[in-house]
């Protein structure tokens, strides 16, 4: 997607230990015009795929998917949280995923109530790298025997091994920029698509 790979180049930062930070514009200050125009991409992608529900995680995942989901539809968007609160009651799918922003592992969890076998899921998430964090929400489609349509990304970091990885287990990822790799000279480089 030209536009998004346009705002990266004018706006992302890159930072030691390829991090792209894209707090400007996707996940920290969001650009509305910007998000709608990634919703649109994504429902034209996969339009065919009959999606009733969006899933992705806390917290950056969010917004995308919530303003995605009005051009499937306004179909429900779930997340998965990243931390057990009091107001979460009956049962739950539970798995663990890796932050390499953070760090850390964090156990997400989702109630029961809200992902089934009758749901045919987009799982939406901002970036994709190693794939650990949408490794956990697969996980927990898998515990929910929901199908899983596709994967939909904003921005993936096409130099580590998630993305194919995910591809090679036959799902269907679309990832609206994919960056090959960073320059020496602060600068990146994006994959023809």
């Amino acid at each position: 997607m030209k536009l998004l790979e346009e705002r990266i180049l004018k706006d992302g930062q890159i930072r030691e230990g390829s991090i792209l930070k894209v707090d400007a514009f996707l996940n920290h200050q969001l650009d509305i015009g910007l998000m709608q125009e990634i919703g649109k991409e994504f429902a034209r992608i996969f339009a065919d795929a009959g999606i009733n529900k969006i899933l992705t995680i806390e917290a950056s995942g969010i917004a995308i998917a919530s303003i995605a989901a009005q051009y499937f539809g306004n179909v429900p968007v779930v997340f998965a949280k990243k931390a057990k609160s009091k107001n979460l009651d009956g049962s739950l799918y539970t798995s663990v995923v890796h932050s390499y922003t953070y760090g850390k592992d964090f156990n997400v969890t989702l109630s029961q109530k809200f992902l089934g076998p009758q749901d045919n899921v987009l799982v939406i998430d901002d970036f994709l790298a190693s794939g650990k964090a949408m490794k956990g929400l697969l996980d927990i489609c898998g515990q929910a025997g929901c199908k899983v349509a596709g994967i939909g990304i904003c921005i993936e970091k096409g130099f580590q091994n998630g993305g194919r990885e995910l591809r090679e287990q036959g799902y269907k990822v679309a990832s609206l920029a994919i960056v090959d790799h960073f320059n020496e000279d602060d600068t990146l480089t994006f994959r023809e698509q």
